[in-house]
Order: C-alpha cells, then sequence, then structure tokens
C-alpha cells in the first residue's frame, strides 16, 4: 500500500540509489541493497534494483559456475547475475533484462549505433558515448513511471580498472540529478585484527578517499564488521569520511541473509536513506510474513537431509536458487533442510549405497555437458529403486528419463544427443529449434513458457492449476519418439507445453514422490511465495523421515 503523501513522487521524480563497493569483494553489496529495497517497500514505496557488472561478457550466459556462479534467468528471458535472484526473493517482485547490464552490453550497444552511423564524424569515446549509454540504462526502470526507487548496485570495487566508466556515470548522474534525487551508498570493511585485538578504519578511508578521487562522496557508509562498532569508531569514520556519525550504518555478521533488513532497520539504514532524498519516512516496516518466515526457519520442528547431486558443488553459489528454494520450502513445513553436498562424478555401483544411505530425499541438479552424467544417472536409479523422494531439474529430468529407457524398457545405447550424437535410443535430443543455432551465447530456449498439468498428478496437487507459467534453460528436449512406451511402463508425462507439446514434466505413478521438471522452479522460488513443488518434495521427504 503507498504511503497518502509522498514529495516529488507524485511527478514521477524517480529518486536514486547508487550502492558501491570498497575495500575486498564478497562484501554483500546485493544483499543490503535488496535489503533497503524491503525496507522501503515496506514504507509503502515501489522499488526496483538493477545490477551493473563490469565484466565484458554482454550476459553470465556462457560462464562456467564455478566462475561466477549459477546463472540467474528472468521471465523475458534474460541470463542474469545470481544477485537479481535475491533481489527476486526479498521483494517477491519480477525483474527483468533491465536489471542486469554489463560491460559487454554496453560496448555492444555503443559499437552498434557507431556501425549505424548515428555518430559520423565524431570520434567515439569513453566520455561522453559510453557515459552516456551508462547513464541511459540506468534510468530505463525509472523512465517507465512504475518505481519510486532506483536502486543501482554496481559491481567490483571501487579501484578497479573496468568498474571506472560506472563511477563516473555515477559521478554525473549524481550533478544532473541533485543531491535530493541520487545519493551513494558505499559498502566497505572494518577488519577486527586479533593480535591488536580491535577493528581498523584504514581500510575504509583508504576506500572513500579513492572514491572521492573519482569524484563521488558517499552519502552514507555502510560497514561490514565481525564486531560491534563502538561510537567512537563511528565518529572517526564520519571525520575521516566526510559523513555524518548517524550515516555511519554498522552491518554485523548476521547468521543469515534475510536477518539483514531487520539488521539495517535497527539500524536506521532506511530512514537515513529517505532523509536524505526528502522523502516521507511516517510508515513503518512491519516485516509481519517475513518475521514470521524467519521464526520457522530458526525453530523448526523436524529435519530432513537432501542430497544435491551436481557436478559444480565445490562451489555452492552454483546452486544458489535451488538452496535457498530449500530454505523458504523448509520454513514452510516448519523443518530444517540439511543440505548433503554431492558430487556427480565420485559416485559409482560400489559406493552409491555408503554415499545416498540414509538422505530422505534426492535432488538431481541442472547442468551442461557429460562430465559426471553417469553419477547423476546412477543416483535416479538409487531413488527410483529404493523409493526415495526424487526431484531431478532440467538436465535431472532429462537423466531420469535415460534411467528409466535404460533400466526399465531395457533400451539398449540410451542417451541425450548433448553426450553422444550417434547413439541408437536419443530419448533426449536437440530441440528443432535449436538445430539451426550456430551461436553459443544467449540462444538457448529461455525465460517463461506455459505448461499444462494433469489434475492426476503430483505436480497438480502442488500448484492446485492446470496452467502454470515457469522459466527455461536448455536446448535439449524430451523426444516425444519415445512417450507412449514410457507411459506404458509408468514414467507419466504430466505436465506439456500447450502449444509445443514439448515435456515439462514427468512423474512415476508407482513411486512415493518422483518428479522431473525441464523447467527451473527455483528460479520462482521466494520469501513470501515458496515454491509449491519444493514445499511437497520437502513433504514427501519429511513423510519419507517419519517412516
Amino acid at each position: 500500500m503507498l504511503l497518502l503523501y509522498k514529495p516529488d513522487i507524485s511527478m514521477h521524480n524517480t529518486k536514486y540509489v547508487f550502492v558501491t563497493g570498497g575495500v575486498t569483494s564478497s562484501l554483500g553489496k546485493g544483499i543490503i541493497a535488496a535489503s533497503l529495497a524491503k525496507l522501503l517497500q515496506e514504507r509503502g514505496y515501489s522499488v526496483t534494483i538493477q545490477k551493473l557488472d563490469p565484466y565484458i561478457n554482454i550476459d553470465p550466459g556462457t560462464l562456467n559456475p564455478y566462475e561466477h556462479g549459477e546463472c540467474y534467468v528472468t521471465d523475458d528471458g534474460a541470463e542474469t547475475d545470481l544477485d537479481l535472484g535475491h533481489y527476486e526473493r526479498f521483494l517477491n517482485i519480477p525483474t527483468s533484462q533491465a536489471n542486469n547490464v554489463t560491460t559487454g552490453r554496453i560496448y555492444q550497444s555503443v559499437i552498434d549505433k557507431e556501425r549505424k552511423g548515428e555518430f559520423l564524424g565524431k570520434t567515439v569515446q569513453v566520455i561522453p558515448h559510453i557515459t552516456d549509454e551508462i547513464k541511459h540504462r540506468i534510468q530505463l526502470l525509472g523512465k517507465t513511471g512504475d518505481y519510486d526507487i532506483v536502486i543501482t548496485e554496481i559491481g567490483g570495487t571501487v579501484g578497479d580498472i573496468e568498474s571506472l566508466p560506472y563511477v563516473e556515470s555515477v559521478r554525473q548522474l549524481l550533478w544532473e540529478k541533485g543531491e535530493e534525487n541520487a545519493i551513494v551508498i558505499h559498502l566497505t570493511l572494518v577488519p577486527y585484527l586479533a593480535a591488536a585485538g580491535e577493528l581498523k578504519t584504514k581500510p575504509t578511508q583508504h576506500s572513500v578517499k579513492m572514491l572521492m578521487q573519482s569524484g563521488v562522496s558517499p552519502n552514507i557508509l555502510v560497514c561490514r564488521t565481525e564486531h560491534e562498532i563502538s561510537e567512537d569508531i563511528k565518529r572517526k569514520l564520519a571525520l575521516f569520511c566526510n559523513v555524518k556519525k548517524e550515516d555511519v550504518i554498522q552491518s554485523i555478521d548476521a547468521e543469515t541473509i534475510y536477518d539483514v533488513p531487520n539488521l539495517m532497520f535497527e539500524e536506521g539504514l532506511d530512514k537515513v536513506v529517505l532523509d536524505k532524498l526528502k522523502l516521507s519516512s511516517e510508515k513503518q516496516p512491519e516485516l509481519i510474513v517475513w518475521n514470521d518466515f524467519i521464526k520457522k526457519h530458526k525453530n523448526p520442528k523436524s529435519e530432513v537431509e537432501i542430497g544435491l547431486i551436481g557436478k559444480y558443488v565445490e562451489l555452492r553459489d552454483s546452486y544458489k536458487s535451488i538452496t535457498e528454494a530449500f530454505i523458504h520450502a523448509g520454513s514452510t513445513n516448519e523443518t530444517k533442510v540439511k543440505v548433503r553436498w554431492i558430487h556427480s562424478e565420485s559416485l559409482t555401483t560400489e559406493n552409491i549405497k555408503t554415499k545416498l544411505d540414509s538422505l530422505n530425499g534426492i535432488l538431481v541438479a541442472p547442468g551442461f555437458g557429460d562430465r559426471g552424467i553417469e553419477g547423476k544417472i546412477k543416483a535416479v536409479q538409487y531413488a527410483r529403486e529404493n523409493n526415495i523422494p526424487f526431484f531431478g531439474i532440467c538436465l535431472g529430468m532429462q537423466m531420469a528419463v535415460i534411467e528409466f529407457s535404460r533400466n526399465v524398457l531395457n533400451l539398449k545405447d540410451v542417451f541425450s544427443t548433448e553426450m553422444n550424437e550417434n547413439c541408437e535410443n536419443p530419448v533426449i535430443n536437440l530441440m528443432k529449434s535449436q538445430k539451426e543455432v550456430t551461436k553459443k551465447g544467449g540462444t538457448m530456449r529461455l525465460g517463461a513458457w506455459d505448461c499444462k498439468i494433469s489434475k492426476e498428478s503430483k505436480a497438480f496437487n502442488a500448484y492446485k492449476s492446470e496452467l502454470i507459467s515457469e522459466r527455461h534453460r536448455h536446448r535439449f528436449e524430451f523426444n516425444n519418439d519415445y512417450l507412449k512406451a514410457l507411459e506404458g511402463s509408468g514414467m507419466k508425462a504430466t505436465g506439456v507445453n500447450p502449444k509445443t507439446g514439448l515435456v515439462e514434466i514427468v512423474e512415476l505413478s508407482n513411486h512415493p514422490w518422483f518428479v522431473g521438471v525441464q523447467y527451473h522452479p527455483e528460479y520462482k522460488s521466494t520469501v513470501l511465495n515458496p515454491h509449491p513443488l519444493f514445499v511437497d518434495f520437502i513433504k514427501a521427504a519429511l513423510k519419507q523421515s517419519n517412516n
């Protein structure tokens, strides 16, 4: 519910908040941005968040998950940074291509304009052409009139060469918009030196100095710390960093990322921001549903252990949306979900029982390529034969089809043409729309697609709806030539795209809970709307643990 009175907003004068980072990467700019946005949303403002990534890739779609964690996909088919997942999980509103911009996309756009002759006679330069394009992208969401406040997170760390054009663009926008319409939050680190037994402010001082050398003075400092920051340290930081003491906000390490909005509210971050933007801060954040979720999450009545079978398990951010969906579903079921990380390459016929023993559920994760494939197939077989609740996502669903075809239908030389183009029985095949595609970037089946669900299915019991929309990211699909044989032996196609006939969901009719989906349900799970399939999967795992 929007506030009755908000200065300037009625005239669509969108306000901008920029979040920069200093000292070190991985301080949590995305979580701070999402937490601030959540608090502002609770106060009645419409808020969105965008991420500016300094790398030269057009998008993270072709990046190995070891490089950058998972690639998050939006409804409109954009392959984006995983921080957009945090934005959606916190705000419960969808993001789009406009919410994630990379240096590669900026330069591609400028070069395309140059080739079209838009800059005829001019030398194309970083200033003003690249910075103008960055400013244009930053303001796209604001110009829609849908948002009162746009929060822009700038990836990387102040001082990085690749971040300089973004910082310069921010400097220009601050001057153009005025101090009541645009502010900068600088997230920094105040480390604790055990040998000295004290917190050190010097890294923050140097970080702010470097930012100011680029012409940008932070309005607010958010200081990551392992220990409480005293009033004296806040006063010192304010003095050296040219901010008011009340504008120095402590961000102490939290038990979970979902605690951060409450911590930022206690520190008054949202009020400081609204005061600087000359906006009303009368309506207080209540966070009723949010805190109920946290209470259930921290006080579970039971516990289940789920085996996550993947090939990138060394970097757990590769499956960030899945693990967060487990947290949402666990809270709904008042159950702690303990994840056992299992590398699919480590699974063999000899150790499969030991590795998967005592699990209450098995999830075979998405992925690409043939590495670790046989381990995933063995995990599917173990779940099927031992009546363990099974959830297969994207490649995991395809492995379920392959396993069933090999071991129940007894077909020979069964595979996906992704791994073996010349296999005798390609139960998973390249999509028709992909056969003429030669470029790798942004060419998969991406974004939201409809699916019609059979009423007599586990999926329908979970969704309580016959028609759903879910996000996709794949090139290969279920081969409908084998549908009749599979269904005759007990593997049912319970979800199908109504336009293309693409099989979206498969289930086993004689199993307690065995569901494979071609899409990525994890992308749509949020705190306020835990994904129904994950909720039902954890419920089945809980039932299995009680048997």
